[in-house]
Parts: structure tokens; sequence; C-alpha cells
């Protein structure tokens, strides 16, 4: 832990929480209540090598089933993810290197089991890929700093956009606001 880190979790009286990576891998999430402090310093460094690692490196940087998913093109059982009926006020961001995806006002229930949204944070937030695995034509929603698997994107949302970007919780990281839950 950074000295910076450790003075903020003193200041706050709290110990250090990663949340779904392995140790050493993850921002630093220190919690107090609903307050979430994220030490970024370190990590917007490594975000401009993330497009270099091996796969050997993702494998130690990522759980399995974030592997499987973010590197693997996998899909997580609907109903399952950790995030498809969170209702909390956030920012949802990539698992694998942290970069800011979706804002909670534009998740809504769409009722497929996995967190789905009408648009990104940005247009630079995701990329786009045609998909034509298991027999389907779809549009691959991924990263757009360091290229994950994310989900799908299907025009059967809600307006203004009409758009769902159906997610894999596993693919992404929640970071609460300090903004009463929904």
């Amino acid at each position: 832990m950074t000295p910076e880190a450790t003075a903020a979790a003193a200041a706050l009286g709290v110990g250090l929480a990663v949340a779904r990576r392995r140790p050493g891998c993850a921002p630093l999430r220190l919690h107090r209540g609903h307050t979430t402090l994220v030490a970024r310093d370190e990590r917007a460094e490594q975000m401009s090598d993330l497009t270099h690692l091996s796969d050997d490196q993702w494998r130690e940087r990522l759980t399995p089933e974030q592997y499987n998913v973010l590197r693997g093109k996998g899909t997580e059982r609907a109903f399952t993810g950790a995030y498809w009926d969170n209702k909390d006020e956030g920012l949802y961001r990539c698992a694998a290197c942290d970069t800011p995806l979706f804002k909670s006002e534009t998740k809504y229930d769409s009722g497929s089991g996995w967190p789905s949204f009408f648009e990104p944070l940005t247009a630079e937030a995701v990329r786009f890929e045609r998909d034509t695995s298991y027999g389907m034509m779809r549009t691959e929603v991924l990263c757009g700093t360091c290229g994950g698997h994310l989900g799908h994107l299907f025009d059967d949302g809600p307006e203004p956009t009409g758009q769902r970007y159906c997610m894999n919780s596993v693919a992404m990281d929640f970071e609460p606001s300090d903004e009463p839950t929904r």
C-alpha cells in the first residue's frame, strides 16, 4: 500500500477493501459508510500499458471469471451477476482497467438478468465490433481503453436512445456515489 493510501485509511479509520480482483491489482477502495475513495495515481500511469499486456499478464491481473468474460468473450449467466438488480447511485467502471463506462442514471431494468444501460458515459468509453458467434449477428461492446469484452448492444432499449447496452456484471466494478439510493 502506498504511503498516501495508508494515510487515507488511517484518517478514515478503515481498512483496505479490494473488490473482485487479485491482491495488488485493484484500485484502492476505502469504505466508510457509503463513501468510497479510490486512489488512482498509480492506476492512471498503468492504463497506457494495458493494451500491451500478454495473455499471462491478464490472467494474473483478473479473477478467472473476469478473464473468461473480459478476455475470453464469455457471458455470465442471467440473474447471477452482482449488478443486474443494483439500484444504487454511482459509476460503473471497467473491471480490467478502471475506465468509467456508465452512470447509474442510464441504468434500467430490461428484464434480461444483466445490467442494462441506454447510453455509455462518453462515446470514447466503449467501442464496437461485429459478433457473428453462435450463428447470430450482434454488436459486441468493448472497453474503449483496454478492449475488454463488456457485453452486447441491442436496439430494443428505452428512449431517449432506443438502445440496450447489455453488460456482464463481472466485467465492471461499481463505485457508489454519495447520493441516496433510488
